[in-house]
């Protein structure tokens, strides 16, 4: 494997799931590949931590710290399954890419430059792995005056843009985690965060079902959309702001959809569930409306992209465009974003910039990262 240029991107993102973990190759700067692929779920116990560290509380910096190890502890888990799978030694590996799991993010805000706040140890991981870790990417863009995120479609650019024009215009990248966000290709790239992906729709599904999530959004189908509630949703000022712009839990949680739902206290439980699931697909349609009219591919990556009724949605409401899950495109939808993380560490040990000034709002390109070596 000496011939092999390999890292590893773990991503643990807002649907609060669990960890997934690729191990890429390099090798073909034109075309990385994906070798190993590997993922974690969360304990019960550690995503009730993380869920509860999106809020102020009591004694949460001591929570945090705790329920920092315990994830780190999950991401050295991935870690060894990868080498395991791949037969690769530590060494054999540049970098390790780790995210950290987002608890705040409020860029801009505050004192004029405001924060972004993962949780992680990096510093742990590179002993319980004996890999250098990159961690803390979006502080640097944040401190030069960007938002921080999205992060990705820099990383879109390299993997799919030859599937359009000179520079990938007419394609679209959607991502669609706890939080939506999409990247059109092209001179310059654009990207921003477009509203509420999964977060709202898998909190609604557990509260009332038991389950974590509705699977392939089979219970959203048996609903009817509240066009009134929809409406009421859509109102939300963060969705009209023009990019760059990012959100969260910050704003997208469980208060936020309390306070949209005490005049609609007679829908059913399943409509609710159908227009959330509406609502995902109609705010990601809106951006894409809005600052890609001329797409000809939208290619859906992320945990939303295996929501079925999700994807017909989009794809109804898109009718000249060609939706598809990345997977059609050579990479499955949920090793996307651990994958760019993957590449963004590789840029950072070769001190190559990361980010993308037409996406974040910051003054310029910025090399992303802090490295803690092995």
């Amino acid at each position: 494997m000496s011939d092999r240029d390999l890292s590893i991107g773990l991503m643990s993102g807002t649907s609060l799931d669990g960890v997934d973990g690729v191990m890429v190759d390099f090798s073909d700067a034109q075309r990385p590949q994906v070798v190993q692929y590997a993922c974690a779920p969360f304990e019960p116990a550690l995503k009730a931590a993380l869920l509860t560290l999106n809020s102020a509380g009591h004694n949460e910096l001591h929570l945090a710290a705790v329920a920092a190890n315990a994830l780190v502890r999950v991401y050295a888990q991935v870690v060894e399954m990868l080498l395991a799978q791949a037969k690769a030694m530590p060494a054999e590996v540049l970098a390790v890419g780790a995210h950290g799991q987002t608890v705040r993010h409020r860029p801009g805000e505050f004192d004029a430059t405001g924060y972004t706040l993962q949780l992680n140890n990096p510093a742990l991981l590179a002993e319980l792995t004996g890999i250098t870790v990159v961690a803390d990417f979006r502080s640097r863009d944040v401190a030069a005056g960007g938002q921080g995120a999205p992060l990705v479609p820099a990383f879109h650019q390299e993997m799919f843009a030859g599937l359009g024009g000179d520079h990938g215009e007419g394609v679209c990248v959607l991502n669609i985690g706890g939080i939506s966000n999409i990247s059109v290709l092209g001179a310059p790239v654009i990207g921003f965060d477009c509203g509420p992906g999964n977060a709202l729709m898998d909190y609604w599904c557990q509260l009332h079902t038991g389950q974590p999530y509705d699977a392939d959004g089979q219970w959203a189908a048996t609903g009817r959309v509240s066009q009134p509630l929809l409406q009421a949703l859509l109102a939300e000022p963060f969705l009209s702001k023009a990019p760059p712009k990012s959100t969260g839990r910050d704003l997208f949680n469980p208060s936020w959809l309390k306070e949209s739902l005490e005049p609609f206290a007679q829908l059913s439980p399943v409509d609710v569930q159908a227009t959330l699931t509406e609502f995902t697909a109609k705010t990601c349609v809106m951006s894409l409306n809005g600052h890609a009219k001329s797409s000809e591919k939208l290619i859906v990556c992320g945990g939303g992209a295996l929501n079925g009724y999700l994807m017909q949605r989009l794809q109804s409401e898109l009718p000249s465009v060609a939706v598809a899950s990345s997977a059609a495109y050579g990479l499955p939808p949920l090793q996307v974003e651990a994958a760019a993380f993957a590449w963004l560490a590789r840029k950072t040990m070769r001190r190559e910039t990361g980010s993308l000034k037409s996406v974040t709002g910051a003054q310029g390109s910025r090399i992303l990262g802090a490295i803690y070596p092995a």
